[in-house]
């Protein structure tokens, strides 16, 4: 596979410097992105780079990822607009054993292969340079007039940021232009990778080797990944949408892919899985001609989810997407852990009740009009019933005065009440 065609395909190419194809078609290259270890999870955002690195290591060349334990302690300005928090030495090793669990799921570290991925700190080869030897070795090489000309410091320069830029986030690119070095002394690393607000630093890296010891090296970036209509992409109301499911639950990553535009799931369907472009093609075939079976989103997000989770987490949110929007049976809705129903069920009115009534056991036309307002009042209850549009955990209510007890919560602490097709209501015993 040719890298360069493998990511112009997809869509995956912002900005190239001549000569990175011809180098790539002759030999197996070393390259290197770089990942902020700011938390001790990457999130949506981050996916397109590591894709990249996934592509990159699938045609047979070596990647690496570093994470800048380093420069995550200083703070990049590049497409910020204040200064970011610093982060201590201990956090930092937490997020950086978090991350490289994670990328474990895209790329091989373990194989005896001559181009296995290795994940690289910059704080390892950082924490022992003095800033005097910094300033000898690597200051003198670069002018402040090429570190100002730098979209990146104009912009912050430009009055984008409320208290103009620091002096540790002016050094950033020349750190960053370091590692680039570093690299390329240690292992060869001739490439380097990441996203196009990276421009900047990465080329300051580039004409850092060329100063010190005269070597050529190349650079390529992605573009920052937006939405059709413009918005942020991976941000929601809630926040960030994260790779571990503490942060961000395997059923809401799944809905989160599942409800992309149209526009959206063709341009993600070739950057965020591994899908041939032969297979891409018949995909987008199939939607075209019946667009409202979402062909493309669903295999969006059973892709998406089965590489950053599980299969099994994939079928387990499938099937509770099945519960609110499908005829599924209360067995399914048994099977869901307390924060996948929480999540399935978000947003729908809840009530909360006395553990301690239920203990002895209470009729349903009193819990859902007394002590949960479910309805209005036990007339309209009782008619509802008797029509079969009311159901307790997905399971028809026969009588509207069956005795309900704690034998009845889900999770033994819930209630699930549907009135008609489509009302909710969610009865939390406390």
């Amino acid at each position: 596979m040719n890298f360069v065609e493998e990511l112009t395909w997809r869509g995956m190419v912002h900005t190239m410097m001549p000569g990175t194809e011809e180098l790539l078609a002759k030999e197996q290259v070393t390259a290197y992105l770089g990942i902020d270890p700011t938390a001790d999870s990457l999130h949506i955002g981050h996916l397109c780079g590591v894709m990249m690195l996934r592509h990159f290591q699938r045609c047979g060349h070596k990647p690496l990822a570093l994470v800048g334990g380093a420069t995550g302690m200083i703070g990049d300005p590049s497409g910020k607009s204040q200064e970011r928090n610093l982060l201590t030495e201990e956090t930092l090793r937490h997020n950086v054993a978090c991350i490289k669990k994670q990328l474990a799921k895209f790329l091989d570290f373990e194989s005896d292969a001559p181009n296995k991925a290795e994940l690289v700190n910059n704080y390892d080869w950082m924490k022992d340079f003095t800033f005097l030897d910094f300033a000898r070795e690597i200051g003198k090489h670069i002018t402040v007039n090429y570190m100002m000309a730098k979209d990146s410091v104009q912009k912050r320069l430009n009055g984008e940021a409320r208290d103009g830029l620091s002096f540790t986030e002016f050094t950033y690119q020349l750190l960053q232009g370091y590692d680039f070095l570093h690299l390329y002394e240690t292992k060869g690393c001739k490439l380097q990778m990441g996203g196009s607000d990276q421009w900047g630093n990465i080329t300051t890296g580039a004409e850092l080797i060329r100063r010190t010891n005269g070597g050529e090296v190349f650079a390529l970036t992605c573009p920052l990944i937006t939405k059709a209509d413009g918005g942020k992409f991976g941000k929601t109301e809630s926040g960030n949408i994260w790779l571990d499911p503490h942060y961000t639950s395997p059923y809401k990553f799944y809905q989160f892919w599942l409800n992309v535009s149209d526009e959206d799931a063709a341009r993600y369907i070739k950057i965020f899985t591994s899908l041939s472009q032969e297979e891409v093609e018949a995909l987008t075939a199939e939607h075209a001609e019946a667009p409202h079976l979402r062909v493309l989103q669903k295999r969006l997000a059973k892709e998406v989810t089965v590489m950053v989770h599980s299969e099994a987490d994939y079928n387990a949110a499938v099937e509770a997407s099945g519960i609110l929007f499908g005829n599924a049976t209360s067995e399914a809705l048994k099977k869901l852990d307390e924060d996948t129903l929480l999540a399935v069920f978000e947003g729908v009115p809840q009530f909360e009740v006395s553990r301690d009534a239920l203990a002895e056991g209470v009729k349903a036309v009193d819990l859902l009009t007394e002590q949960a307002a479910v309805f209005a009042s036990k007339g309209e209850m009782r008619k509802l019933v008797q029509g079969g549009g009311v159901s307790l955990n997905k399971e028809k209510l026969s009588a509207f005065d069956q005795i309900i007890t704690v034998a009845d919560l889900l999770d033994e602490k819930y209630l699930l009440v549907q009135r008609g097709k489509k009302n909710y209501y969610l009865v939390i015993a406390k």
